[in-house]
């Protein structure tokens, strides 16, 4: 089969070199515990910090608003169970129903325990109606979650548009920006972001680590108690070489952000407007502007998105039918249905995520290879000629 052409980038992405390079001296030579009073803790305690520098220099934050985390998930849960903690009974939670379920579940739990929770619906196209902010009560006792950039459609969220709304009536904004940071440009402060989870992964560190940017001002209870750590926001040992793996992965990701903005991006197109020309009963999910550089999502009608997926990987091609949280379900992914994607196309769309690792030799592969596929699929598929 040779080697994988790897497009699921959006599910995770490879370790940069480079990071690995920055974190293997903190899993053999400085061991510290960066919490320890001597020298040999305290050494180890300034990489750390240097990190909380690095990322906070990607999203334009102070490095002291920068909390270390597990994963997204993590930094999600922070997000509104800490907020919702804080507010009591008063919690209002707006949200959409395309987002992520880190932040859907936590909505739902939240919801059980008697949060009011506002769930916002999308376009055929994956956008929020900014309009409906117009409506709706907001006041210091709401935290408005959307995500940047949607994980599936890579549809983008005007998200300072709304934080000014949101700002503007006394709320808060947190923002899902796990797939958008390192994509596209993000400055919280000029955005008028409240709180902002990422994770490491998604931007070629590893997986284990996240972080989270919490304004100055903003309230939110923690989710673990015990030790000191992170200003007592986040209690536990740090776990230093993903933290200082996490912090070189943004340090590269500002420097690669116009490549993921041109090269990429041409790529994408380049495998876009293939498929969408080659295969006959193509259909592109989201819109063709607002959308991170990386991200195409395509439905071929009357075929089945496992059927696809089987095949790519028989022919050394790795793919996505949406997200990788919701692989192995036989129902389209709730941002399908959100978006009323027929059920023809919603069940066979298909996710292609790449990369700056990503080559034009890959893409070509792709594209010599889906059409067939299709061809294949279609052929045997139950629903044609019903």
């Amino acid at each position: 089969m040779g080697t994988t052409v790897y497009l699921d980038n959006n599910a995770t992405t490879a370790i940069d070199p480079e990071v690995l390079d920055a974190m293997q001296p903190f899993f053999t030579e400085k061991y510290g515990n960066p919490s320890s009073i001597h020298r040999f803790g305290g050494h180890v305690k300034r990489y750390v910090e240097n990190a909380r520098e690095q990322v906070a220099s990607l999203i334009g934050a102070s490095p002291d608003e920068v909390f270390f985390t597990s994963c997204g998930s993590e930094s999600d849960n922070m997000a509104l169970k800490g907020f919702a903690e804080v507010h009591g009974s008063k919690t209002t939670i707006v949200t959409s129903a395309v987002e992520h379920a880190a932040v859907l579940s936590t909505a739902k739990y939240l919801k059980g325990n008697g949060v009011s929770v506002v769930e916002l619906g999308v376009d055929s196209e994956g956008m929020i109606d900014t309009s409906v902010f117009e409506s709706l009560s907001i006041t210091p006792d709401t935290l408005v979650s959307l995500m940047w950039a949607n994980n599936e459609t890579g549809v983008i969220f005007p998200i300072a548009k709304i934080a000014a709304e949101v700002k503007a009536r006394g709320g808060y904004m947190h923002t899902d920006a796990v797939q958008a940071v390192g994509k596209v440009p993000i400055d919280v402060q000029k955005d008028m972001v409240d709180i902002l989870a990422l994770s490491g992964h998604k931007l070629h560190a590893p997986k284990g680590v996240g972080a989270i940017y919490i304004k100055k001002g903003t309230m939110l209870a923690p989710l673990l108690h015990g030790g000191h750590q992170e200003q007592g926001v986040r209690a536990g040992t740090e776990n230093v070489p993903y933290i200082v793996g996490l912090g070189k992965a943004c340090e590269l990701a500002a420097k690669h952000i116009q490549e993921e903005n041109t090269k990429v991006r041409k790529l994408r197109d380049k495998l876009e407007h293939a498929l969408l020309e080659k295969c006959i009963g193509a259909k592109l999910n989201g819109r063709i502007d607002a959308r991170l550089p990386n991200t195409t999502n395509i439905s071929f009608e009357f075929i089945e998105g496992e059927a696809i997926l089987l095949h790519l990987d028989e022919s050394g091609i790795a793919a996505s039918s949406g997200s990788a949280c919701t692989t192995g379900s036989l129902e389209p992914s709730h941002v399908m249905r959100a978006m009323s994607i027929p059920y023809t196309f919603a069940h066979s769309s298909t996710r292609f995520s790449l990369s700056r690792f990503t080559t034009e030799a890959e893409i070509d592969k792709v594209i010599a290879v889906m059409p067939g596929i299709v061809d294949k699929l279609r052929k045997i598929s139950p629903y044609v000629n019903r």
